[in-house]
């Protein structure tokens, strides 16, 4: 990860300290302005006149004058590099001045001697390469959304790549991660480990361009990558931000695996039970404020993959309301309700589907005329399949978690409530940014919503009507 400018066999160089100096024509104010220099461009000094320093700026190929005062003339000699480390370690979290940390520690790199470079600066590079993405992705004025843009710039000519694709129609800007990769490769300090192994596993940071195939090895990847970190020695916080990622690679992995029948079923319920157990290990009095969305976030996950942890029997006509599945068109499968009258041949009704079936999940009511059934169509979206009797016939209803596009949520069966009118659901989901559960009494007929509640125990009907085996399996009831 080297400058363009700091390529060059210099022993001094200038670093701009200072957003919008001016690269101009001659030794002073009035001089035509050759161009806007920002924090961290890197300068070959190539004399001095009076309050400038003539120089040549090796990114935009251009020579001029540069005032003295807006630059730090910064030697690269070996004996310069424990200077320029503790540098490093100030600039690491001073948020605003990533671009100026970035070439400070491009500075280092170079005037180290060969050997004697450790974690510690790649830790540092990738601290403050992170944050200037999330600081490039934020919402800013104009004045700063443009400083922060030219400083992208000037980070990518020190081999700083932050890249960016679309996400739920918002571009997504991400650090790929290089001085990570190294922190994981050089690194002795757990602690150092762990927050490189943090930083490459966000999941806002999965690429949607990958194809399913590439996204499982991507997956794979991500989980090995936690893997490695060992936890115990480090701080709580830290403990639980990996168990909270952990979970959710897991869930994914876990609707992955499912999705392949070649792996058995034995390799998703291992997938399904191991998101579950990571999201258990979390140390609720340690768990920091800023993490509250993480967990909610790692929760959903977990949520909407649950049913893998479940064994998926066969279903056998037993006088109840039941399913079967069978394959589709390619990548289809097909659902059927059965009974003890109608087998798979002559279904009660079919639907089929791209998503997974978790035919553990299907529950009738007492009279044999509704069953809920969970179906994932996404990584981290469920919904709930309702099959209905009705004086023309069966129908079946899709409720999804949530009216935002399919992204993080899950719904699922909560009870039924004697009078067959009744029906109890739970939802999780995050919509416009903001994470929200829901306990829900809906209309059988009409699949409105008539009582409404943040907690299960705050609606009379949910505390006496609850499914016993949603309220021991579910993850919606944590607190």
């Amino acid at each position: 990860m080297l400058s363009s400018a700091l390529a060059v066999s210099l022993a001094v160089i200038a670093i701009v300290t200072q957003d919008q100096s001016a690269l101009r024509a001659a030794p002073r104010d009035s001089a035509p302005q050759q161009a806007v220099l920002w924090q961290g461009d890197s300068l070959e000094i190539r004399g001095e006149k009076g309050d400038f320093l003539q120089v040549y700026d090796h990114r935009r190929e251009r020579a001029g004058y540069v005032r003295a005062t807006q630059v730090h003339v910064q030697s690269l000699k070996p004996e310069a590099a424990p200077e320029l480390l503790s540098v490093v370690r100030l600039m690491k979290d001073m948020s605003g001045s990533e671009s100026l940390g970035i070439a400070y520690t491009a500075a280092y790199l170079m005037a180290v001697p060969p050997g004697a470079v450790d974690s510690e600066a790649f830790d540092a590079l990738g601290t403050m390469a992170e944050r200037l993405a999330r600081r490039a992705a934020a919402r800013q004025a104009k004045p700063a959304a443009e400083a922060t843009a030219a400083q992208v710039e000037v980070a990518a000519d020190y081999g700083v790549n932050i890249q960016s694709f679309e996400r739920d129609g918002q571009v997504q800007l991400c650090y790929d991660g290089d001085a990570y990769r190294r922190v994981l490769a050089l690194s002795k300090v757990e602690a150092q480990k762990a927050r490189a192994a943090l930083a490459l596993t966000r999941h806002d940071c999965v690429a949607t361009t990958l194809t399913p195939v590439e996204r499982f090895a991507h997956d794979n990847w991500r989980a090995d990558v936690l893997d490695r970190v060992e936890l115990r020695d480090l701080p709580e916080v830290l403990k639980n931000r990996l168990h909270l990622r952990k979970a959710g690679v897991w869930a994914g992995l876990a609707y992955q695996r499912a999705r392949r029948p070649e792996l058995g079923q034995a390799a998703v319920q291992a997938a399904g039970q191991r998101a579950l157990d990571e999201l258990a290990l979390i140390n609720k009095s340690e768990l920091a404020e800023s993490d509250a969305a993480a967990y909610s976030d790692a929760a959903i996950r977990v949520g909407a993959s649950r049913w893998a942890a479940v064994p998926q029997m066969p279903s056998q006509a037993t006088g109840k309301l039941a399913v079967a599945i069978s394959a589709g068109q390619p990548g289809e499968t097909c659902v059927h309700l059965i009974d003890a009258k109608h087998d798979i041949k002559n279904p009660l009704a079919t639907r089929c589907t791209y998503g997974i079936i978790w035919t553990a999940s299907a529950t009738p009511n007492r009279q044999n005329t509704a069953l809920a059934l969970a179906v994932q169509s996404l990584d981290s979206w469920r919904e709930m399949w309702l099959f209905r009797q009705g004086p023309d016939g069966w129908t079946i209803d899709v409720l999804p978690p949530g009216l935002d596009m399919p992204s993080l949520g899950y719904v699922e069966f909560a009870g039924w409530v004697p009078g067959n009118t009744q029906l109890l659901v739970a939802r999780e989901a995050r919509q416009n940014g903001r994470y929200r559960q829901d306990f829900e009494v809906l209309n059988m007929n009409t699949l409105e919503t008539e009582k409404q509640a943040d907690k299960p125990n705050n609606l009379s009907l949910f505390y006496r009507w609850q499914d016993p085996l949603w309220k021991g399996q579910t993850v919606s009831v944590r607190n």
